[in-house]
């Protein structure tokens, strides 16, 4: 029984080798002779050259000598003591707030103006495309700004912003129709 097996294992690696054999005949047939072609009209294509690299350029040395020159970093022009920057002149804090003060003044728009009993009320389009109604004495914009003049083509503000030295200075900003 024993050495009917190992005949039959033997028979079965017999048959294995044989149909891998065949199989893998076929595989190296006419399929590939296209491809095998190709290869072939590659590897006699002329080689063309490679230019050599250029010579990297050589640079002249420079020495930064900064002594006798002036420090960057000490001022040129002697700057005002921030006490001698008040001039009493600084935003009311305390008052309440407009609703347009929260739009810089280049984001709103005047779109033109209304009159009624002598008083002239300008229309003004916020960035979030709402329309608002002001008038003289009321504030726009984000650094405190005050309507001093309407008029049919524009509005005047009177800004009060830092002058950079720790106090305030006036600003005079106009809003055009159709900026």
């Amino acid at each position: 029984m024993h050495k009917l097996k190992r005949k039959r294992s033997r028979i079965g690696s017999i048959l294995f080798a044989l149909f891998l054999s065949v199989g893998l005949t076929a595989c190296g047939g006419e399929e590939n002779v296209d491809l095998q072609t190709y290869v072939s009209e590659v590897k006699a294509r002329q080689k063309s050259r490679i230019p050599p690299l250029p010579k990297p350029q050589t640079f002249e040395v420079f020495t930064y000598n900064d002594a006798g020159l002036r420090d960057p970093f000490v001022p040129t022009v002697e700057i005002l003591a921030a006490a001698e920057s008040d001039n009493g002149l600084k935003p009311d804090m305390d008052r309440e707030r407009d609703v347009l003060e929260q739009y810089t003044v280049g984001s709103l728009k005047m779109m033109g103006i209304l009159e009624k009993n002598n008083r002239r009320w300008a229309l003004v389009r916020a960035s979030d495309g709402t329309l608002h109604r002001t008038t003289l004495g009321r504030h726009l914009g984000k650094n405190n700004g005050e309507i001093v003049s309407i008029t049919e083509n524009q509005l005047e503000l009177k800004e009060i912003v830092p002058d950079g030295l720790g106090g305030w200075m006036e600003r005079m900003t106009t809003l055009a129709v159709g900026e």
